[in-house]
Formats: C-alpha cells, structure tokens, sequence
C-alpha cells in the first residue's frame, strides 16, 4: 500500500483557516471533554494546547470533584463541573448538558484522561449525532458502537490497544501492519484516523495515507497524546477540514518535539511544555 510522506507538499495541499483579525468569535469555539478524578492533568493539558493552536473560546466539561482546580490552573476557559459516578468518570446524567454544550461551539474534542464507564458509550454516540465537527481520544474510542457507521467524519485517535479494540483484533496485528489497520478503520468508522508510533500513519476516509517519521524520542511520555488531541481541537475549531486539522496537527505536534529536543535533549521535557512550541510553527 503506497502512502504519501507528511511534509510540507503535504501540508501545502491541505491548508488552515488564514488568521483573521478580529474578535475571540473569529478564531472559533470549542469544547474540550475530558479529565476524571483520578486523571484531572489530561483535561488541562488538552486544553491548552487547543488555545496554542489558535482557538479564540474555550469551554471545558469535566466531572465535578476537579472543575474549580482546572478554573484556577486555566483561567482562560469556562469549566463545566458535570455529575459524577463514583468511579471518579463522567456520571449516566451528565451526558444529557455535555450534548447541550457540544451544539454551543465549532469543535469539540473528547476522551483525554476520561474514566472509561458506562457513561462513555452513550456519550460517544450522543456526540457522533450532533453536526460539531469532532475528534475522539482514549476512552471514547473504545466505546464508539461497534457498527461504525456514522454520518459525520471524525477524527480518530487511537494507540495501539484502542486501535485493536476498535478492528476487534488482537495488539500482534495492528504492530503488524498498522497502516493496514488504520485503512480498515478508516473506512469501518467513516473517519480520519491516526495511527501512532514512532512511525505515524494519518489515514482518511476515502483510503488516501500519509506517513509521519518527525518527532523526537521524547514525545514518547505521559500526556503526549493529550497534547495532540487539544492540537487537532483547536485547529477543527478554527474552521480547518478534519483531515487537514489531523495532518497539520501531527506534524505541529512533531516538530514541537524536535524544538524542545533542540533546547532539552532528545528525552526529558514534559508534555506540558510542548504546547507552548506551537504558536511559532504555525502558519501566518
């Protein structure tokens, strides 16, 4: 199967939105899910890197017991506290205002640090039926319905576990021949899908491929990941198509690493501090 580079010929044929002049309204609107009780860092380092990537409103539904700390570590969001099971995730009512929410703005991306429960599954169909352009991590992938089809695209990020529960495969067989996974899922869950690694695969809906080998050993830590989906967010929120949002961010995400590996060494920054690499590598 051929799959084209990730580059800048890629990127140029793929554009974002121009940045406009003009108001927070001008830069787009999203919502961020994320964060449960025992996890509540992931809600705000997807937050962030949302805002680094040009989002002019951002809103923040989390699970109660951590709504204030993450109002006070990020003042720049409005935080939703929502009901809470007590398994510290999102509880069954919640899931009724989170819908509410996700029709108020232009993106919404779901899943970093959620528990995964039995809220999870009917959220993540509530948010596939609503027309906010949308971009599904960690627990929200697994509990995607089984059938796949949807009537949006989505932007999917899934590792190697959440990929394999996806295809209903074992992990032997996405390590395999992960491009060959992500195709399948792809076109299983009309969607963009992200296949991670130290080799990268960016797969869209009608079966094109894009192959990332950038980065730096580095990006290979704890909150990472959530850093990208708050990328592809801010980028959905902007106006940007779902494929060129998932392309740009991959790339912006990789070439943050490279920054700080410049600065820190190929290991050892934190993921906290990729986000901030961002506004100089995007485009003006």
């Amino acid at each position: 199967m051929t799959s084209k580079p990730l580059d800048g010929a890629a990127l140029c044929e793929h554009p974002l939105p121009r940045v406009v002049d003009g108001g927070k309204e001008t830069k787009g609107s999203i919502l961020v899910i994320a964060g449960s009780r025992q996890v509540p860092g992931a809600a705000l380092l997807a937050a962030t890197a949302a805002m680094r990537a040009g989002a002019g409103k951002l809103r923040i539904g989390t699970v109660s017991s951590i709504a204030v700390a993450l109002g006070i570590a990020l003042p720049e969001a409005m935080v939703i506290g929502l009901p809470e099971a007590d398994d510290g995730g999102f509880a069954d009512s919640a899931v009724e205002q989170l819908a509410r929410e996700a029709a108020e703005v232009e993106a919404v991306v779901a899943g970093p640090g959620v528990k995964q429960n039995d809220a999870c599954r009917a959220l993540a169909q509530t948010l596939l039926e609503c027309e906010t352009a949308l971009a599904l991590d960690v627990a929200l992938i697994k509990a995607l319905p089984s059938h796949g089809g949807t009537r949006k695209t989505p932007v999917l990020l899934p590792d190697t576990d959440e990929l394999a529960a996806l295809l209903d495969c074992g992990v032997d067989e996405v390590k395999g021949d992960p491009l060959g996974c992500g195709v399948r899922a792809a076109q299983s869950f009309h969607s963009n899908v992200l296949v991670k690694g130290p080799t990268s695969h960016v797969v869209s809906a009608d079966g094109q491929s894009w192959t990332f080998d950038g980065g730096a050993p580095g990006l290979g830590v704890s909150g990472s990941g959530d850093v990208l989906a708050g990328i592809v967010g801010g980028l959905l929120a902007r106006g940007a198509e779902p494929l060129n949002a998932l392309l740009w961010a991959v790339w912006l995400h990789g070439a943050a690493g490279e920054a700080l590996a410049k600065k820190a060494g190929p290991i050892g920054f934190l993921a906290r501090e990729i986000a901030s690499e961002i506004p100089a590598l995007l485009p003006r």
